[in-house]
């Protein structure tokens, strides 16, 4: 357990993009240049089209992931995550430094990869064990069990180029995490799926690890990465910004994206822009700062060039562990006539049964017909701040509610001996003894 599966030093990716130039010119200049002296012309336009500039995809990366480690890579969109993968998985060559891997590697990068087009499913599934250097008697013995994993035995003996989306990635994780390779490699494709086969294939990874085989999982699922790794690994431009235990790198990770939050919520085909998302506690305060039991209020400011009938608000609250609750038109039936002009549509969640720690908003919008208008995505941050000591609460509670699951509804235990403990914010648990404590941290 103490070798390393993948060594990494010194890794760089370049890629050369190429920019257009700048011109001044107006459209008279450039059709009476093309006219009178079109050799002359062309030539000045070919050699001035194109800038290339060097961009460095990842840049001076150094790992080492050890046999039997599942390690999470996170970051924002373009920070290296995806790129680092691919040089691993040997689809493309890095520009700088060497890694070596110690092991059959299985990878699912992109919908599509590593699946010929026109073979059907079952010849993709033999295809895909020769690649990893199996027999054809080896994928036979591992076939049925492929196949009820993938849950497509109905289209197996269509061409994959015929597949949805989401059967193609049924069929790619379930040959990629059954064929018996020591590591396996998975970017954030299992997006595609349904949230039942995402479930599905997080266990599935979760058994591989716990064989002690080699996972390096890359999710913008927090939740995911936190339950199914051990160590994370922070990209930030290219480079390792934080490698160390889950919990720690999650946290900073999920601080920073909360206190940078840069959001574009438009839709010209709707006419609709969403101009200011913002927080006010129940004292009418604007602020990020909230405390346990306390009312927020969202604030969304609209311009609506053209009039939206009937629209759907969908508001959810995200912590570190997930999603933790939602207001949503389309389940309460409460939304606007019209949206025309500028306005704004405010949701007060009432006395917010969150423990201390960081949170974001996802927001969305549809038509009355649940047709997409604005995508879900962040549009705020906050954070619950505040001494669970000073609620009543002590103990081992007090050091683990930090990572613990974020909301605390009112619930009530009944016991054996017919006494019953009642547990909110207001009535927090009693850990009355030493006893207590001890299985407290348990």
């Amino acid at each position: 357990m103490s070798e390393s599966a993948i060594s990494i030093e010194k890794l760089g990716k370049r890629y050369r993009i190429g920019h257009q130039k700048a011109t001044d010119e107006g459209m008279r200049h450039i059709l009476e240049g093309a006219i009178r002296h079109p050799i002359a012309w062309f030539k000045s336009r070919r050699d001035a089209r194109v800038r290339e500039v060097d961009f460095w995809a990842l840049r001076d990366v150094s790992i080492e992931i050890k046999q039997g480690e599942v390690v999470g890579i996170i970051g924002r969109n373009g920070a290296g995550k995806s790129t680092l993968l691919k040089i691993l998985s040997r689809i493309t060559v890095p520009t700088e430094g060497r890694f070596r891997i110690d092991g059959r590697v299985a990878s699912l990068l992109e919908v599509g990869t590593g699946f010929h087009q026109e073979l059907t499913g079952r010849e993709n599934i033999y295809l895909n064990g020769a690649i990893l250097g199996m027999t054809r008697a080896e994928i036979s013995r591992r076939f049925d069990e492929i196949v009820a994993f993938s849950e497509i035995e109905e289209f197996l003996d269509t061409p994959v180029k015929r597949y949805s989306s989401g059967m193609y990635v049924r069929l790619a994780f379930a040959v990629a995490a059954h064929l018996e390779p020591e590591i396996l490699i998975v970017d954030e494709v299992l997006a595609v799926g349904d949230s039942a086969f995402q479930k599905k294939c997080l266990g599935k990874m979760g058994n591989f690890a716990q064989s002690g085989r080699t996972v390096l999982f890359v999710s913008h699922n927090l939740d995911a990465v936190r339950n199914l790794c051990q160590r994370a690994i922070w990209f930030k431009g290219g480079k390792v910004h934080q490698d160390g235990q889950v919990d720690e790198v999650a946290e900073s990770y999920f601080t920073e994206i909360s206190s940078n939050l840069d959001f574009s919520c438009e839709n010209p085909d709707y006419g609709l822009a969403i101009q200011r998302v913002s927080l006010r506690n129940s004292r009418s305060e604007e602020t990020s700062q909230f405390h346990p039991g306390e009312d927020l209020i969202v604030d969304i400011d609209y311009l609506a060039n053209q009039r939206i009938e009937q629209p759907h608000v969908i508001l959810a609250v995200f912590g570190i562990n997930g999603s933790c609750f939602t207001a949503n038109m389309l389940l309460d039936g409460c939304r606007p006539e019209v949206l025309n002009g500028a306005g704004r549509i405010s949701c007060r969640f009432k006395a917010i049964p969150l423990l201390p720690q960081n949170y974001s908003i996802r927001m969305s919008i549809r038509t009355k017909n649940a047709d997409m208008i604005i995508e879900y995505q962040e549009v705020a941050h906050f954070s619950i701040v505040g001494n669970l000591a000073d609620y009543g609460y002590r103990g081992a509670f007090l050091s683990r509610s930090s990572t613990s699951t974020p909301v605390v509804v009112p619930y009530e235990w009944s016991l054996p001996d017919g006494t019953t403990s009642e547990v909110s914010l207001t009535h927090p648990p009693q850990l009355e003894s030493d006893e207590s404590l001890k299985l407290a941290r348990q």
